[in-house]
């Protein structure tokens, strides 16, 4: 089976765990708080759960819950920060707050976060240890995603260009950190021992961090067919990603005003965005990232080398596909 269609039929069985939960009165609130889930997602973050506990020898049905909780938690971030970017559109469809209003999307956003952690203690059929060890290992990833969004709104409002590494921590945080525990909640769904938990972390964080700065290569050079946004939307909102921090450092002379006079210009036309995409491709960027995200991927395969079968296979099927994704 190709991991795209073992990925489906695994988000078909949490989406449907998902629509029993994310349901009750007021109605609005659930379907403000279901919005996103049910218009798109390819539920990447509940494959890794059940793919590391049935690597590890535990079945789906062991990790389905943990699964769940995690694309609860992963929709509640992206309903508030929708909100803190002011996006209008996500899968296609209106986000959250635009859709039902500010008020009623954070309140949403809360539901997520809290049926998350609801699912877990009042439907967790392992022990208490191991039920503690999902709610601790969620909430300290939950706190992680905050501190990593409060980095990313930091390097947003400095005029300083970051650094690689500084980039790099912040979406350790705010992005890698959920894949993290991902796998982190398989292995403990699956009993196993720490050192087990400590090697699906590290292979969970280095696809989050791979994922990440592929996801802002396609930002800035992606198929507008494909991606659904603009080519080159990240430039015009002012997105301090690696692939511009790159280019802006790599760039010389007129090409270097040219990115800098349209980077953060709401008002930038088409024609000056194409320009500086076909400049950033001319310094080679496409390669430089590509290949910061492949050492990435070799770290995350690394920590999987004591493991075999198939559902390993589709862990490491699934990274290449993260790495690998089109632009």
């Amino acid at each position: 089976m190709k991991v795209s269609d073992s990925i489906k039929k695994n988000a078909t069985s949490v989406n449907k765990f998902l629509k029993k939960e994310i349901s009750g009165n007021p109605k609005q609130l659930y379907d403000a708080s279901a919005h996103l889930i049910i218009h798109g997602g390819k539920r990447l973050r509940p494959f890794m759960v059940v793919k590391s506990c049935m690597m590890l020898g535990g079945k789906q049905s062991d990790a389905i819950i943990a699964a769940s909780a995690v694309e609860m938690i992963h929709n509640f971030t992206l309903v508030h920060d929708d909100i803190m970017d002011n996006d209008e559109m996500r899968h296609g469809v209106p986000t959250t707050h635009k859709k039902f209003d500010v008020p009623l999307a954070i309140l949403a956003g809360d539901v997520l976060y809290s049926k998350a952690y609801h699912t877990i203690s009042s439907k967790s059929k392992l022990s208490s240890n191991y039920t503690t060890q999902l709610i601790t290992k969620l909430s300290k990833a939950c706190v992680e995603i905050c501190e990593g969004q409060v980095d990313d709104i930091k390097l947003a409002e400095n005029k300083r260009i970051p650094t690689e590494s500084e980039y790099i921590k912040m979406i350790e945080k705010k992005t890698a950190v959920l894949f993290e525990v991902s796998c982190a909640m398989g292995a403990i769904s699956a009993k196993k021992s720490t050192k087990d938990v400590k090697n699906l972390s590290v292979f969970g964080r280095n696809l989050g961090i791979a994922f990440q700065i592929t996801d802002d290569l396609i930002g800035i050079m992606g198929n507008t067919k494909v991606t659904g946004k603009a080519v080159g939307n990240d430039i015009r909102e002012g997105k301090k990603s690696l692939p511009i921090l790159l280019a802006i450092r790599k760039a010389r002379g007129s090409d270097k005003k040219k990115i800098l006079r349209v980077f953060g210009k709401s008002n930038a036309t088409r024609t000056q965005i194409n320009e500086v995409v076909d400049i950033i491709r001319s310094l080679g960027i496409e390669d430089t990232v590509r290949k910061q995200a492949l050492r990435y991927a070799n770290r995350a395969t690394n920590a999987l080398n004591k493991y075999s079968g198939i559902h390993k296979s589709d862990l490491i099927s699934l990274l290449d596909f993260v790495v690998k994704r089109s632009v």
